[in-house]
């Protein structure tokens, strides 16, 4: 048979003391460990760890008055120590944030349809590739445009409506199916 790798866990009564001193003091102990956390069974185990780190180091305690400021310390650094190492949570929501069955994008695919969109674009008329390079290239506002290019803001609804349904038409953007 092995060793215990703790010797003081072989013997549970080797600290009467310590027992006592749980039996009496754990109720206030319990509150300063729910004043810590937010949750009541975090707090029993926040305590049940420090009441741990305290029984392992009761030997080296020499003032037995001052057992509660020296819990509390052991109370504060472990919870300090828990949030430091947390993990980021996952939170249950009514609606997923990505949509169902998207497939994940792959970066060749996604810069081959770029190119094939800019290809489209060039193909366009100058004047209505021009509205649609200061649209949605450079994100202008529809009044923006027409100022830049001299002219209404009718026509430059109309030109991109019309430069966006050829792009629409263009059979190298035609998703195949």
């Amino acid at each position: 048979m092995t060793p215990p790798v703790c010797t003081l866990a072989s013997n549970p009564t080797s600290y009467p003391s310590f027992s006592a001193y749980v039996r009496t003091r754990g109720t206030v102990l319990m509150r300063t460990a729910r004043s810590l956390t937010a949750n009541p069974c975090d707090a029993e185990d926040l305590l049940q760890t420090a009441l741990a780190k305290t029984y392992v180091a009761w030997d080296r305690i020499e003032d037995h008055r001052a057992l509660d400021g020296y819990v509390r310390r052991t109370l504060v650094n472990t919870r300090t120590s828990q949030w430091r190492k947390r993990k980021v949570d996952e939170f249950v929501c009514d609606e997923l944030p990505e949509a169902e069955g998207a497939p994940s994008s792959d970066p060749a695919e996604a810069q081959a349809l770029r190119d094939a969109m800019w290809r489209a674009v060039t193909r366009l008329p100058d004047r209505q590739r021009a509205m649609v390079v200061l649209r949605y290239y450079e994100d202008l506002s529809e009044v923006q445009t027409a100022e830049l290019l001299g002219v209404s803001v009718g026509t430059v609804k109309s030109a991109v409506s019309r430069a966006l349904g050829k792009l629409r038409e263009d059979p190298e953007l035609t998703p195949v199916r």
